[in-house]
């Protein structure tokens, strides 16, 4: 990433907190009380997150979901002390044993959020180099500033220490879930897929080896066991014009040859590529966010919408990964060209989209969009209507949903339209994810006094 780019969109989140008001009072915050005004502070650093995640080497799907979810956890498990009825998540996320206690004293709760944030990311972009430093450096630096003479000195350190513990404290945790440094090895050179009829091979243009092959064994989050929210299988493989897979691959075929300008569209607005966006779950992320800008959030309730969506989300890729490799099912690409039509994209890639290195079954952006429909739709309520406007800055008009399920929906059939996904893959995705948003829910509740 370059200095420029990176610093640009720190220094907008620094004018951002040039225009909150200075607080007058020289009090601190008692621990039993956060501000009401302060979702900034939170939204800021999400927005930072997503910007990091789109522009750090090796951010992949699965790797951006995970940063989302320590993130995310980070901030409420930062600041619960100051939330009333919060409750620690020792105990209640899987493998997570300790955190730092509050001391039984005043804390600033927004400083606290900031620190363990700026400590967080910095210890999952640690590879990033020095211009994603800079911009979280410059970001904590300027949160820090508006806030630094509302409370005492000691009240100032003790607030920033114990951002700086509970971070390096969920640091520790993740580093043994399996995915640690997951970046570094996105398409590990030792992995040999499996070979067979109807199972996946590498497709064009460029033939990538799978990403994240062994993903699905990552520790869950709140799930409780390795087969939680598994798939029935796919359709059975065949090549008979009247078999069930064979329809599947029909429709694809056929759908894509005679797009509609809308449905080229639709295929293009949810594409989430790494690079130009923060990937499927940045999208995700980024919907969260723009929901508590609207409702001028608390930072308690925004802590509280993060936890339940970065896990939802995290969750949703572990099981996904894991189903995509024990099936291992052939791409649409890779069938339509062997049985259907072999001059398929045999040229010059011709579907919306091109295909990524892993398996086709479920779509990971069915299982995603189905977590984050069924938190959000528990957390805001059903028919919530939301505006998207996170695809605006690659030229697209934002969209309006009626609900959060009409979004996962769209999110879902755009994986056909985009001649990536077979319909099966998408709508037993959108299935997982409301399995793993149910479990989420279950484990976490709808708020801290759950």
């Amino acid at each position: 990433m370059t200095g420029r780019q990176q610093l640009g969109v720190a220094a907008l989140l620094v004018i951002l907190f040039a225009m909150l008001p200075m607080h007058r009072s020289a009090q601190a915050y008692r621990p039993s009380i956060v501000p009401a005004d302060d979702h900034r502070v939170a939204t800021a650093w999400f927005t930072l997150l997503e910007e990091l995640m789109r522009q750090a080497p090796g951010y992949s799907p699965p790797v951006a979901a995970r940063a989302i979810g320590y993130v995310s956890v980070t901030l409420y498990e930062a600041i619960y002390p100051g939330v009333p009825g919060g409750r620690s998540l020792v105990g209640r996320l899987n493998e997570l044993t300790w955190t730092p206690p509050p001391d039984d004293a005043a804390y600033h709760w927004p400083l606290v959020a900031n620190s363990a944030l700026a400590s967080i990311q910095r210890r999952l972009f640690a590879h990033a180099g020095e211009s994603a430093r800079r911009s979280i450096d410059l970001l904590e630096e300027s949160i820090r500033t508006r806030y630094e003479h509302d409370v005492t000195p000691d009240t100032l350190h003790r607030s920033i220490r114990r951002g700086r513990d509970v971070a390096a404290a969920i640091f520790e945790w993740s580093k043994h879930d399996g995915g640690h440094e997951g970046y570094f090895y996105n398409n590990p050179r030792t992995y040999r897929p499996p070979q067979g009829e109807g199972l996946w091979v590498p497709t064009p243009p460029n033939y990538y080896r799978a990403l994240q092959p062994t993903w699905g064994a990552n520790r869950r989050f709140v799930l409780p066991d390795a087969e939680a929210c598994a798939l029935p299988p796919p359709p059975v493989y065949s090549t008979d014009p009247a078999s069930p897979f064979y329809a599947e691959a029909w429709e694809v075929y056929t759908t894509v040859k005679n797009l509609s300008p809308a449905q080229r569209e639709t295929a293009l607005y949810w594409a989430d590529d790494p690079v130009l966006t923060a990937t499927p779950p940045g999208h995700s992320l980024a919907i969260g966010t723009q929901l508590l800008r609207q409702e001028n959030a608390t930072l308690a309730r925004a802590a509280d919408v993060y936890l339940r969506l970065g896990v939802a989300i995290a969750d949703a890729f572990i099981v996904c990964w894991r189903d995509k490799y024990v099936y291992n099912l052939l791409r649409p690409i890779t069938y339509i060209r062997d049985v259907i039509d072999p001059d398929w994209n045999a040229m010059s890639i011709t579907d919306p989209l091109i295909t990524p290195p892993f398996p086709e079954y479920p779509s990971g952006h069915s299982t995603e969009a189905g977590a984050m429909a069924t938190v959000l739709t528990a957390l805001f309520g059903d028919g919530y209507t939301f505006t998207d406007h996170s695809t605006e800055r690659l030229g697209f008009a934002p969209r309006t949903y009626d609900s959060f399920w009409a979004a996962a929906e769209e999110a879902a059939v755009s994986r056909l339209y985009g001649g990536i996904h077979f319909r099966s893959a998408n709508e037993n995705g959108l299935a997982q994810g409301r399995c793993v948003g149910e479990a989420v829910l279950a484990k976490l509740g709808t708020g801290s006094t759950d």
